[in-house]
């Protein structure tokens, strides 16, 4: 198979402090299983930024607000750990910005693979899925989004991207139940 499941953000600072990220949690946690069974690369991204601000952006307010979260968001701190099940076959990224490929390694390793196609989950749909997705379709891959493997903050926002933006891009749109498909 040459496609990779990314899973974005879903990690202990911010599945601990933003309650609508429990919804994305129990049918992720059920696909795992299936997507490495399938032969899919498994990539767990997460957000960090460095706690002596360096890596942040000049004037950037919501940057800034991340950053004074302190532990939520300080690289090495326990709210930057992965709250899933990280197997030794799966791959770690850690991004510093909304998309999965921004300044990271995720494009080398998933070539590396031979991976075409990928699959995104995470939270929250209007920044780390959409950034990712559109990123991703740039590159060339052909990107699904899993519905019920979204969250956003806004419930209006996450159904407005995965009913009516995702799909007029042309990405595939399933549930996690009927993902990866025959």
């Amino acid at each position: 198979m040459t496609t990779a499941l990314i899973i974005g953000d879903l990690q202990r600072g911010i599945t601990g402090n933003y309650p609508f990220t429990g919804t994305v949690l129990p049918p992720i946690k059920s696909l795992l299983p299936r997507a490495r069974a399938a032969g899919a690369l498994v990539v767990f991204v997460h957000f960090a930024l460095r706690g002596n601000g360096a890596d942040l952006p000049a004037g950037n307010a919501l940057f800034k607000s991340f950053h004074e979260a302190g532990d939520t968001f300080h690289e090495g701190s326990a709210g930057t750990e992965i709250d899933l099940p990280v197997a030794d076959e799966d791959v770690v990224v850690l991004k510093r910005r909304a998309s999965a490929f921004a300044g990271t390694d995720l494009d080398l390793v998933l070539r590396a693979r031979g991976v075409d196609t990928v699959a995104i989950a995470g939270v929250a749909t209007s920044a780390m899925v959409a950034a990712t997705a559109y990123d991703a379709a740039d590159r060339g891959y052909h990107v699904t989004v899993l519905r019920d493997g979204c969250a956003d903050g806004d419930q209006a926002m996450h159904d407005f991207f995965v009913d009516a933006v995702f799909p007029s891009r042309g990405f595939g749109v399933v549930t996690c139940a009927d993902w990866p498909g025959e």
